[in-house]
């Protein structure tokens, strides 16, 4: 392997990394909708390059978690009730196809892993954890989307479930976690068993919480 190529992988690497990084900050609120930041605020506080740290604020603006102010750096974006019900609709679709994949080309390894998510996830929600109960959806769907084989709906489906993440962590007082996780459980013990039909019936059981969730918001305004 050539230097240039060696190079050109340590910077994805690292725009990885910054990407993962800044994500997390703003799903979980340390940078709240509306916050303004500056590029060089970054390098500093992130100790990662301008080149792979712009490759990662390019990925979020394309996600739409943030969007560039032009001569003032950069703004974390707000959180909009009806963009996020039509955000659902199209994840409806998504979450169900990457679902009935995976419950058909599930490696045996890959199903123990959606039991103990499963396990995990219930044991998160009865101790009323939400970072861990936010991890372990994080997890569950890394392993769904590898277990589907479908890049191409595993990649559009990324920047919803970051939104949906970010969505519950502002309005948590709002949401129900044990029957958030029981939701999830059967979905994740539904790919296991193999079972296409109740993976999707599953699916959408979810996505339909997480309208009724989204619209009980509406209702509080």
């Amino acid at each position: 392997m050539d230097l240039a190529n060696v190079m050109n992988k340590s910077s994805a690497s690292l725009a990885d990394k910054a990407y993962q990084i800044l994500e997390e900050m703003i799903v979980t609120l340390q940078l709240t909708p509306g916050t303004v930041f500056s590029e060089a605020d970054l390098v500093n506080q992130l100790a990662i390059g301008r080149t792979p740290l712009r490759e990662a604020l390019q990925r979020l603006a394309n996600y739409r978690l943030i969007s560039v102010l032009p001569r003032r750096g950069m703004i974390v974006g707000d959180i909009n009730i009806s963009d996020h019900l039509a955000l659902l609709d199209t994840r409806r679709v998504l979450d169900r196809l990457v679902a009935s994949r995976a419950a058909r080309r599930a490696t045996p390894e890959q199903r123990d892993q959606l039991r103990e998510c499963a396990r995990m996830m219930e044991k998160s929600a009865v101790d009323g954890n939400l970072p861990e109960f936010m991890s372990l959806d994080r997890e569950f769907d890394q392993i769904l989307g590898a277990a589907s084989r479908n890049l191409y709906a595993v990649q559009a489906s990324i920047p919803l479930h970051s939104h949906c993440r970010r969505f519950w962590y502002y309005y948590k007082h709002n949401g129900d976690l044990k029957h958030a996780a029981q939701l999830h459980e059967d979905l994740m013990n539904a790919v296991a068993e193999g079972d296409v039909e109740k993976a999707e019936s599953s699916s959408d059981e979810l996505i339909d919480y997480l309208e009724e969730f989204a619209k009980g918001v509406l209702t509080d305004f």
